[in-house]
């Protein structure tokens, strides 16, 4: 059947672009640490209910050690790290510049793959890395000097901050996106995203778990907990989010290569934009979408 990765990898950009939202939207009702947890609790259950309908067991006890060893990683990294700058970065951001910048994750894996993986690159793929960072540096120092006043109080102010968090939050999806291929490659070619991003979520639950009780922050869960609307959109987003988009993402890789799937997954700051303009009602210059499209079309040259 022609074309299944392609849209399988659509669909990912789709669900991440959807979650981000409701992740965003829970965050500012209850702060960024409480949503992870609680979303990624949600996750597991559904993870769990659908491996036991599907293979008749809760957890992929079938994967090899190396398996384990590198997705659990991989959750640590992605899933732990990752996203709980992710989502500060979302609150100190809005989703339209925090996703921009995690859009580098693509170049950044390339490079530690470079570093640390002897993968090679050829000329015009470091002038995509490049053209990338542009991008990105455009909407971060985006100045719209000719909006009215009323249009200038609606454009998000980019702090230093908030910048800091959206660059470690996208190390963090670097990183696990690396450990994730290390971790589902065996001889005969990859094992199932699901049941892959399974470990990477029961890996990264333990964490929050140790965090919380060392940082003392359950009673913000439990507070987080009685908040319905928050705990709605957490819901919403887990399911659309780290059960669908990031198992998605993995199941790409059975049908496209690493660097056309991550081509295709870097169209979020695209499709966020819309949501920018009509849901957040932010100013979004042309500058800005410029800005934006120069980002995926580097990463485009980077992995062409």
């Amino acid at each position: 059947m022609p074309f299944v990765g392609e849209a399988i990898a659509i669909a990912t950009v789709l669900c991440w672009t959807v979650s981000v939202q409701f992740f965003g939207a829970a965050s500012k009702e209850v702060g960024a640490i409480p949503v992870n947890i609680i979303r990624i609790f949600i996750a597991l259950i559904l993870f769990g209910i659908f491996l036991f309908f599907r293979d008749g067991v809760l957890v992929p006890i079938n994967f090899p050690a190396h398996a384990w060893l590198y997705l659990g990683l991989s959750g640590i990294v992605g899933f732990f790290i990752g996203d709980i700058f992710l989502f500060k970065a979302l609150v100190e951001l809005g989703p339209r510049v925090a996703m921009l910048i995690h859009s580098l994750a693509a170049p950044t894996a390339a490079v530690i793959g470079w570093l640390f993986l002897n993968e090679t690159y050829i000329l015009h793929q470091w002038v995509g890395i490049s053209v990338t960072l542009l991008g990105v540096a455009v909407v971060i120092l985006e100045r719209n000097q000719k909006a009215s006043p009323a249009q200038k109080l609606k454009v998000r102010r980019i702090s230093f901050q908030g910048v800091v968090f959206g660059f470690a939050a996208m190390l963090g999806q670097a990183g696990g996106y690396v450990l994730s291929k290390a971790g589902m490659q065996i001889e005969s070619g990859y094992l199932d995203a699901f049941a892959a991003t399974q470990i990477r979520a029961i890996s990264a639950f333990f964490c929050f778990v140790l965090f919380f009780t060392v940082t003392n922050k359950w009673g913000n869960v439990k507070k987080a907990l009685t908040n319905t609307k928050a705990l709605t959109f957490t819901a919403i987003g887990a399911f659309i989010g780290p059960f669908l988009g990031v198992s998605l993402s993995l199941l790409v890789l059975h049908y496209l290569t690493t660097g056309v799937a991550a081509t295709f997954l870097s169209l979020v700051p695209i499709c966020i934009i819309p949501f920018s303009i009509f849901l957040h009602k932010e100013h979004v210059s042309i500058r800005a979408f410029g800005g934006a499209v120069t980002a995926v079309f580097g990463i485009y040259l980077l992995m062409s």
